[in-house]
């Protein structure tokens, strides 16, 4: 995986996914690098009398899965995060194969905007969705930038 689409290679309903098993390992990182320590990531006796009923993950590990596919698969390399929304809508537990999509929903070629659909699913379970705007690599600006 990995590389460019380009903006005038895009069309409404283009997708990509990826997957990542996600351990108590990445989300013990997670907490490191982003100083998000909250017991119910970390600790089984606490997180067993939440309303989780256990340990979770982040809801930002599952966004940064679709942050991976927005800047490795679609658009990939090249591509300019301008704005995202996110909705959690179920929690991802240690041990959850995690699966996030994007496609592609609106272009706007003149601008190089694009809007994409965004999901994270655990099995048939969507545990994230949303939308992203990013700005898209061109052909056309890297020519003009090579010149």
């Amino acid at each position: 995986m990995g590389g460019t689409v380009f903006i005038e290679d895009m069309s409404v309903g283009m997708a990509r996914t990826r997957e990542k098993l996600i351990t108590q390992a990445e989300i013990s990182v997670f907490g490191d690098l982003s100083g998000d320590r909250n017991p119910v990531h970390f600790d089984p006796d606490y997180a067993s009398k939440t309303m989780f009923g256990g340990v979770i993950a982040h809801g930002m590990l599952s966004a940064a899965l679709i942050s991976a596919v927005l800047g490795e698969d679609l658009p990939g390399h090249g591509a300019v995060y301008l704005a995202q929304t996110l909705n959690f809508r179920a929690p991802v537990r240690p041990g959850d194969l995690l699966i996030a999509r994007v496609e592609v929903a609106e272009i706007i070629e003149v601008k190089r905007r694009v809007t994409l659909n965004c999901s994270c699913m655990v099995g048939d379970t969507v545990v994230l969705e949303g939308q992203a705007k990013v700005l898209a690599p061109s052909r056309e600006a890297l020519a003009r930038e090579a010149a």
